[in-house]
């Protein structure tokens, strides 16, 4: 297309309008990132961390927000940014940061596995606890780790609290003789676990994912969203007629967004319209969760 007509899209994208619909429809199903003044604070915050020099008593971090609001996406980015895996003048792998999931059930066990299971390296799940801590302190030495971030950590509230206490502890024993900062990553309800012992407490800092009010900030963002569709056609979805109805579907949930538009874009594409109008905006009220379900059909 030429440029005149393509100027509501980011440059980057620009050349997609001239793809087929099925492969346009393929690009909005890409990953990609959207930042955002909340998650740039984050990534900051995380860079902050992994640069401070080494102590005895190394600051935590905790990142919580209602599901499918960015948590996973965000550490996902910094580990893109800051993570990558290279190997330094001495010929020794370097592992910035490893991101690993917290087990489905509280397990101290489980928790060096899923932490090994980010190395390329062998080991046996069967194992004695204490030699599969050793292994992981060793890796993370040997690949010169400097940070440890912990997914899921809600996960551990599946148990008890005596478990929760076993996880933790587990985690604190890792921080200490690392001397590294660890982030652990979930709902809000994981603040809860960081109140089973007042030193977990302590040593955690909190940050939340609030989900979006209906203001400039949610309007740029929708904004961002609109730049990477490749419609035809400019949608304004940032109108005073739009804007609120997006909102209310997607309840402020960034992910929710996310489907919303990207659902919206493709009937534009298929139905020839190239551009999100209200019609099609109110035909995916269903996207809008329902206590925490889908409801697809009803």
């Amino acid at each position: 297309m030429k440029p005149d007509h393509c100027s509501h899209i980011h440059p980057n994208f620009a050349h997609i309008l001239d793809k087929t619909d099925e492969e346009r429809i393929a690009f909005m199903d890409e990953p990609r990132w959207i930042g955002y003044s909340r998650a740039n604070e984050v990534i900051e915050c995380l860079q902050g961390m992994l640069h401070k020099p080494t102590r005895p008593r190394m600051q935590n971090l905790l990142i919580v927000g209602e599901p499918n609001n960015g948590k996973t996406t965000l550490v996902d980015r910094f580990g893109e940014l800051y993570g990558q895996g290279y190997v330094n003048d001495d010929a020794e792998p370097v592992r910035p940061v490893i991101i690993a999931e917290a087990p489905s059930t509280p397990d101290e066990k489980g928790l060096y596995i899923s932490i090994l299971e980010r190395f390329a390296t062998p080991y046996r799940a069967t194992d004695p606890m204490t030699k599969l801590r050793y292994q992981v302190i060793h890796l993370m030495r040997d690949c010169h780790v400097k940070m440890l971030i912990i997914d899921e950590l809600h996960s551990l509230l599946a148990g008890t609290a005596g478990k929760q206490r076993e996880v933790m502890n587990a985690i604190k024993l890792l921080c200490n003789e690392l001397r590294i900062p660890i982030v652990g990553v979930g709902t809000i309800d994981a603040v809860r676990i960081l109140h089973t012992d007042p030193q977990h407490a302590s040593r955690f800092e909190v940050a939340r994912l609030p989900k979006w009010k209906l203001d400039k900030d949610f309007l740029r963002l929708v904004a961002s969203f609109e730049k990477m569709l490749p419609l035809k056609k400019m949608s304004h979805l940032s109108s005073r007629e739009k804007m609120p109805l997006i909102h209310t579907i997607c309840s402020g949930n960034i992910g929710d967004l996310h489907r919303l538009l990207i659902e919206c874009a493709k009937e534009a594409i298929l139905s020839g319209k190239e551009e999100i109008d209200e019609e099609i905006i109110k035909s995916k009220s269903w996207i809008q969760p329902t206590k925490g379900i889908r409801e697809i059909f009803s």
